[in-house]
């Protein structure tokens, strides 16, 4: 690994303690989740990026609920629909209009219809997790652009030719190739797609790193900023049991699941934030001195609902979690 600053380890130990709190919370276990005080107050995303409540619900109610068609293109249709927004109040305001979503009946033009009448009583469309750039496709408003890209996307068979990819960097390229998407969405909607039974590619074997991971990479390295991210990020992948190891810290993973490189991204986004209150005399890449968005304390969680395919029940598990350091701060 290159040099390190003093925000490397603190990665590691937000990293366990992150998600003793969410393990804690699936147990039912009562509040206060941590002794943490930057973790208790604002608010982060979880340590696997699948264990977020957008992609739980992406994952249950639109990729694999029981009466949803598993055909590839409907799938396809439903998942990107569904991220373009990135809103789950968007999906039920769409679905309590037009009945389940499906391509083989949705009609477009009554999709653009619906949410031009949220925004005009001024429901918000869009989560405010990513940046969505307005594709070129000449509408006045942002929400009819993205509905005649994924129009175009599902009429040139985009979603056939992402079947077809050897491999996940190939279904990154195709996506990168469509009108407003950047290299991040184009990673974000791989790994999106890849959750679903359309695909099945090892998360392990592609990685793409947003702006937020540039910062928490220029953060943890002494030359950050003139590293290979991806190379960065697969290594954290490829180490995590040492560090957790030699810095005494308690991780099980998510219920046996060792970290991906698409969790190891999020992680150095959220290490970025973390180390604005927790280490702010390290600077990174861009500049920005204080966390958004406070915590709001809920209560228990269900367990996840996690891909078939990746053959792991949360019941089986049960093992005490604690984290090696009650305290980062």
């Amino acid at each position: 690994m290159p040099d390190t600053t003093i925000v490397f380890d603190t990665y590691w130990r937000f990293a366990a303690e992150r998600l003793a709190v969410y393990l804690r919370r699936v147990r039912g276990e009562p509040g206060p989740w941590t002794e943490d005080a930057v973790i208790a107050s604002y608010r982060f995303t979880n340590t696997y990026r699948i264990a977020d409540r957008v992609s739980q619900y992406l994952v249950r109610e639109v990729q694999y609920r029981a009466d949803r068609s598993q055909a590839p293109a409907e799938i396809f249709f439903r998942t990107l629909l569904f991220k373009l927004f990135n809103r789950i109040e968007t999906w039920e305001l769409l679905e309590a209009q037009h009945g389940p979503i499906a391509w083989q009946s949705a009609d477009m033009e009554g999709i653009g219809r619906t949410l031009d009448a949220a925004m005009s009583a001024g429901m918000r469309l869009y989560s405010a997790a990513y940046i969505m750039p307005v594709p070129p496709f000449g509408h006045a408003r942002k929400h009819r652009n993205h509905l005649a890209l994924l129009d175009r996307m599902m009429k040139d068979g985009l979603a056939g030719r992402i079947v077809g990819a050897g491999d996940l960097s190939e279904v990154y390229s195709l996506l990168l190739g469509q009108p407003g998407i950047g290299p991040f969405l184009a990673f974000q909607y791989a790994i999106d797609l890849n959750y679903s039974a359309m695909l099945d590619f090892h998360e392990g074997s592609f990685v793409v790193a947003g702006p937020g991971a540039l910062d928490g990479i220029a953060k943890c390295f002494s030359d950050g900023p003139s590293l290979d991210p991806a190379t960065v990020i697969h290594r954290m992948a490829d180490e995590q049991e040492r560090h957790f190891e030699r810095l005494g810290l308690e991780f099980p993973g998510l219920f046996g699941r060792p970290l991906q490189p698409i969790d190891c991204q999020n992680l150095f986004c959220e290490i970025s934030k973390y180390a604005r209150v927790a280490h702010p005399d390290v600077s990174g890449s861009s500049g920005r001195t204080r966390i958004k968005q406070n915590y709001s304390a809920g209560g228990g969680l269900d367990p996840p609902f996690l891909p078939p395919r990746w053959g792991i029940d949360p019941g089986a598990h049960h093992a005490p979690v604690v984290s090696g350091q009650p305290k980062l701060l």
